[in-house]
């Protein structure tokens, strides 16, 4: 088995633990933080919105790629002075072909700016292909786009609700994904990549992700805090702590998992072709799946546990374990002292036997032992007999 393996198999069976839900504020401060970072950057720097979102026209044209390409064409496009124009976004596919993308304009400054990217690539203006793009239809993405989130997040409250007849971990789950989505969006507006409905799909994607990571933490919960309330042998916080640590070597190795081929994904998608819909997809995928993961470990079953702590019967329990343990830690400082005594009779009942020094200076013959005489092999006093020829006498 391996090193992990065998941690894995402690883990589950308890003998090693970190205690998660006794870190609770710290791991709470630690998001809170990110959340904060990322909301700052999403107010701050604004989501960079694809051309899907904020309409346009968008341009491609074969050429061969040099360093030199993305500042040629940015001032040949800025050249024609088309109305409307503004900075166009100038990037490279590969090493073959060039993209640009411009804000709205009209139908003849259309042909102006195709007309110059041609010229600047050195073939004909038929061979640029362009499409427009309105902001209505980007628009319409982005509601469809929060329609499905809000769908989503209602179904997923009553599925969990459904399943562990309990509101409080439909609430858990919530803030959790929240959290996730929060941190996610905000690393997009940090980084600056466009926000495409390749994006969209993503984020939609790491959801689904992050909620099965925590019903497996949750279902783990609920084994372990079946009839908690008869006992006062553990709490709820501890049998949730004991749940994530059961739980935490298969999360951290799906996520591992699923991280190496998005992060080649990611890679590929923006180091060799440079934009697309791979770049934009594999990001959320990739930040989604990490935070997620984090979430599912430190935050939702955290959360659950402070719930669940409010509870009368719960807070009635957290006294009983308590005061069983307060009595256990008595007893277990109580025990070296009785034997410490128990140890000091043996000593004292020997001295005692000790004829005293004033007895041995007057010659007196001290008081007799009232211990047992030593008992004779037949283990009872033998009586005494005469010599045969003195019999009779």
């Amino acid at each position: 088995m391996s090193k992990l393996g065998q941690i894995g198999a402690k883990l589950h069976r308890g003998e090693v633990s970190y205690d998660f839900i006794g870190h609770r504020k710290f791991w709470f401060s630690l998001s809170a933080v990110l959340v904060i970072i990322s909301l700052a950057g999403l107010f701050t720097r604004g989501l960079a919105l694809g051309i899907e979102f904020r309409g346009g026209v968008e341009y491609d044209a074969a050429v061969k790629v040099t360093d030199s390409t993305v500042d040629d064409f940015t001032t040949a496009v800025k050249a024609t002075n088309a109305k409307g124009l503004g900075d166009p976004v100038v990037t490279t596919i590969n090493n073959n072909k060039v993209r640009v993308q411009t804000k709205p304009l009209a139908q003849a400054d259309v042909g102006n700016v195709r007309a110059a990217i041609a010229k600047e690539a050195g073939i004909p203006a038929e061979q640029v292909t362009s499409q427009q793009i309105g902001a209505s239809w980007g628009k319409q993405i982005a509601d469809k786009a929060i329609l499905a989130l809000i769908v989503f997040l209602v179904a997923v409250f009553a599925v969990i609700w459904l399943y562990f007849r309990e509101a409080k971990a439909s609430m858990a789950a919530i803030i959790a994904l929240i959290h996730d989505v929060t941190i996610t969006v905000g690393v997009y507006a940090l980084v600056g990549f466009d926000v495409t409905p390749a994006t969209v799909i993503g984020v939609l994607t790491i959801l689904g992700y992050s909620l099965y990571d925590t019903v497996v933490v949750f279902d783990k919960v609920r084994e372990n805090t079946r009839g908690i309330t008869g006992s006062n042998r553990l709490t709820y916080s501890d049998a949730t702590n004991l749940a994530v640590n059961q739980t935490v070597v298969r999360s951290i190795n799906t996520t591992i998992t699923a991280l190496l081929p998005v992060g080649a994904i990611l890679v590929v998608g923006t180091v060799v072709l440079g934009t697309g819909p791979l770049k934009d997809l594999s990001l959320a995928l990739f930040v989604g799946i990490a935070v997620g993961a984090y979430s599912s470990i430190f935050i939702a079953p955290s959360l659950l546990a402070v719930f669940k702590e409010r509870e009368p019967g719960m807070k009635a329990l957290n006294k009983r374990v308590t005061a069983k343990r307060a009595q256990t830690a008595a007893a277990a400082t109580a025990a070296p002292v009785a034997v410490a005594t128990a140890g000091a009779a043996p000593r004292s009942a020997a001295v005692q036997d000790t004829p005293r020094k004033a007895d041995r200076a007057t010659g007196t013959a001290p008081t007799p032992s009232t211990r047992p005489m030593k008992a004779t092999a037949a283990g009872r006093p033998q009586p005494t007999r005469k010599p045969r020829s003195k019999r009779g006498k």
